[in-house]
């Protein structure tokens, strides 16, 4: 336990110096958070530097892992910052470690001042326990940022493939499903989904499926792909493929697939083309 009262409040008379002193020799040339020149993006990285000096001061007055834990809210509010977010980790990271030469700095000089009660193997212990601390808040940072990092991949991932399986209406109907780019198993089960949905929603009849912008198709998103058309035909609605490959053909051939009551077309402009009488109708 590292307790030392006097210490503690020595550190924390200082924190807007200790605040202000890193913010003047800060490269603001490294980019992200730190070279804004926005007042208010200025005054905000000063208020969560600032809140980190509260916080550490805290060192010196209670249990290291009680500390820790208190100090979980501010790693997670930087770690999910949006400035921070935009700010190459190993920039944070390098300023993890200028404050931790603050801190070293900081204490030398109390230890200067306070020669005959503080010995050299206490201002040893103190040193030891800040970059102990340091380092274990970048850890945690670290995990933190990470995490974050991987989430928000997650979702965007998760968006853009909710968007690139569209169901475009082109009479009341009939719809059109472009799928365009590579098709992963997860992708495949995501377009599924979506298609039954939506076709469910806009009480469809008919589904043109255009596979023309889908370069390769291996043997299990082959699979859920006609395992889509089975359930659109089973929710009652007829699907019409076209822009078949080669590639996309012979896998068909290979898993014995039969294009039994699909309609097959070369392109889509054939399909829309035979199919235009319907639309002819509809308008």
């Amino acid at each position: 336990m590292l307790i030392d009262k006097e210490l503690h409040e020595y550190i924390c008379d200082r924190t807007w110096d200790l605040t202000e002193q890193w913010y003047e020799t800060l490269d603001k040339s490294q980019g992200g958070v730190y070279s804004s020149a926005d007042p208010e993006k200025i005054k905000t990285l000063k208020k969560q530097n600032h809140a980190f000096h509260v916080r550490f001061c805290d060192m010196f007055a209670k249990d290291h892992a009680d500390f820790l834990q208190d100090f979980q809210d501010w790693i997670n509010e930087i770690a999910e910052d949006e400035e921070h977010i935009s700010t190459p980790l190993v920039s944070v990271i390098g300023e993890f470690l200028r404050t931790q030469e603050q801190y070293l700095g900081l204490v030398g000089d109390y230890a200067a001042q306070n020669q005959r009660k503080v010995s050299y193997e206490q201002l040893k212990t103190w040193n030891l326990a800040i970059v102990r601390t340091i380092s274990d808040i970048i850890l945690k940072f670290t995990q933190q940022s990470t995490d974050a990092a991987q989430k928000r991949l997650q979702n965007q991932q998760e968006i853009i493939v909710e968007m690139s399986a569209p169901v475009i209406l082109l009479t009341k109907n009939t719809g059109l499903l472009p799928l365009i780019g590579e098709i992963t198993s997860h992708r495949a089960q995501i377009v599924f989904e979506k298609t039954l949905k939506q076709s469910s929603k806009h009480n469809l009849e008919k589904l043109f499926v255009d596979l023309s912008g889908v370069p390769v198709i291996d043997t299990m998103v082959a699979q859920q792909i006609f395992q889509l058309i089975s359930g659109l035909k089973i929710i009652g609605v007829q699907t019409a493929l076209s822009g078949i490959s080669p590639v996309i053909a012979q896998t068909a051939v290979h898993l014995g697939i039969k294009f039994v009551d699909i309609e097959v077309y070369n392109t889509l402009a054939q399909a829309l083309h035979q199919n235009e009488i319907e639309f002819m109708e509809y308008k």
